[in-house]
């Protein structure tokens, strides 16, 4: 399924997804800026449209990581703030639509995650599942792209930053690293932010494509990276040292002086 431009407002048909009030998908933070970095949120915000209620889900699933990469709007933040660079995140939980996923793949709207169900995504007709596209990951890319096509416009060199934040268990597993930096092989600078956050923490604390590989699910920074031929890093962060504004403030200053040190490193701007 491409992602375009385009809107859609119903749910099998019917019920309009998103209320006026609800139809801001991204939120920008110093949008038009001309930072070598844009920065991206696609699991910052936690909303779910008040036509799907909960989801079907106890408040306390909606606190955790299935729900959202906890600490990441934070983190945008400082980091949008620290390096004059534009950060655009999604509004909406990753339950309602991940965008992260091609939405073509069943995945994009999980029925389950990392053990709980989540009974307002069983059984959706394909109707109901393109609202869920239409109104909320078609817009979210397409400001991504729109911001991207600024740029371009500008002369401007880009490297895309992909922010995310990973649980420390995840089924019975402990994660001992407290950075993941995830690529293809193909992204020297996400070699170079590697070779910085290893030299400055310990090879045993940063994951190379841990906990998570770069891979076929990944869509975001293919989409946007691959499809313009822009470098970029995709960088997961273990969720307890987001859970608070002063972890937040902690890792910001950290990543803040590394990524600009990692660019050069490379010869960029």
């Amino acid at each position: 399924m491409a992602l375009v431009n385009g809107a859609g407002d119903s749910v099998n048909g019917s019920t309009a997804l998103l209320a006026p009030d609800e139809r801001r998908v991204s939120i920008a933070l110093n949008a038009g800026v001309d930072s070598p970095f844009l920065l991206l949120g696609d699991h910052a915000g936690r909303d779910i449209p008040r036509a799907l209620g909960d989801l079907g889900l106890p408040p306390a699933e909606l606190d955790r990581h299935i729900a959202w990469d906890i600490g990441v709007a934070g983190l945008g933040g400082r980091l949008s703030e620290a390096l004059d660079a534009p950060f655009i995140r999604q509004r909406f939980s990753r339950l309602v639509i991940d965008c992260n996923r091609d939405p073509a793949r069943a995945d994009a709207i999980p029925e389950v995650s990392d053990g709980a169900e989540i009974p307002g995504n069983r059984a959706l007709s394909a109707a109901a599942r393109e609202a869920r596209v239409a109104a909320i990951a078609r817009p979210y890319h397409a400001a991504i792209a729109a911001e991207l096509e600024r740029r371009a416009q500008r002369g401007l060199t880009t490297t895309l930053i992909s922010l995310h934040s990973f649980t420390p268990r995840m089924n019975g597993f402990e994660r001992p690293w407290r950075f993941g930096v995830l690529h293809a092989g193909d992204s020297r600078y996400s070699l170079a932010v590697l070779a910085r956050l290893r030299g400055e923490l310990g090879e045993a604390l940063v994951g190379d494509n841990q906990p998570y590989r770069m891979d076929e699910v990944d869509f975001t920074v293919p989409l946007h990276a691959g499809g313009r031929g822009l470098d970029y890093l995709e960088l997961e962060v273990r969720q307890d040292l987001l859970e608070n504004p002063a972890g937040q403030a902690e890792v910001a200053a950290i990543v803040a002086r590394l990524l600009p040190a990692a660019l050069a490193d490379i010869g960029g701007a």
